[in-house]
């Protein structure tokens, strides 16, 4: 079982995420290509069984160009440039040539905190997805950040990255099942 991990990180939180996701993935006998967006293909591979998306939620959904500027602006001195630049998952799927049924589940990072705020990346894009005619093998699953310290920066709440490993475990017994011969 063959399947594309494709992932939208602004500090690092999401990929962190989805190389635990791959992780459980590979755990469970699949063979996995993780790839930020912006260095993915345009046209899923051939051979894909099926495929992970991710990426922050921003504005209560998916990243958007504005979204992501004002995340930029937030860096300063001390802390990395965000790991993904340029377009998002909203604009991978708007761009990606997916084939027809392709199977698939989605994730997200989100802010946990005193005023835990609606809204999931990994909702809206499994939505577009599905109502595009795409499989999806599991609802959506988000994981949580948090701000600590001083620094004003969201790091992953503990824990998170193992919860992801499971996910990715049960993601590919889903998908597996989907993909397997009928008797």
């Amino acid at each position: 079982m063959r399947v594309l991990v494709v992932f939208e990180s602004m500090f690092g939180n999401t990929q962190q995420i989805a190389e635990a996701v791959c992780g459980g993935l590979r755990t469970r006998g699949a063979t996995v290509e993780l790839l930020e967006v912006s260095s993915s293909p345009h046209a899923v591979p051939d051979g894909v069984d099926g495929f992970v998306l991710g990426g922050p939620t921003h504005a209560r959904g998916m990243s958007r160009p504005g979204t992501r500027e004002a995340a930029d602006r937030m860096t300063y001195e001390g802390l990395p440039a965000p790991v993904s630049q340029g377009s998002g998952i909203r604009e991978w799927i708007e761009r990606t040539q997916l084939p027809p049924r392709l199977p698939f589940a989605c994730f997200d990072t989100r802010a946990r905190g005193p005023r835990l705020l609606s809204g999931s990346a990994a909702r809206a894009a499994h939505a577009v997805l599905a109502g595009s005619g795409h499989a999806p093998v599991i609802p959506p699953e988000s994981f949580l950040v948090v701000k600590t310290g001083d620094d004003g920066v969201h790091h992953l709440v503990p824990g998170e990255a193992e919860r992801a490993r499971a996910w990715g475990e049960t993601v590919a017994a889903h998908l597996r099942a989907r993909i397997a011969p009928s008797p």
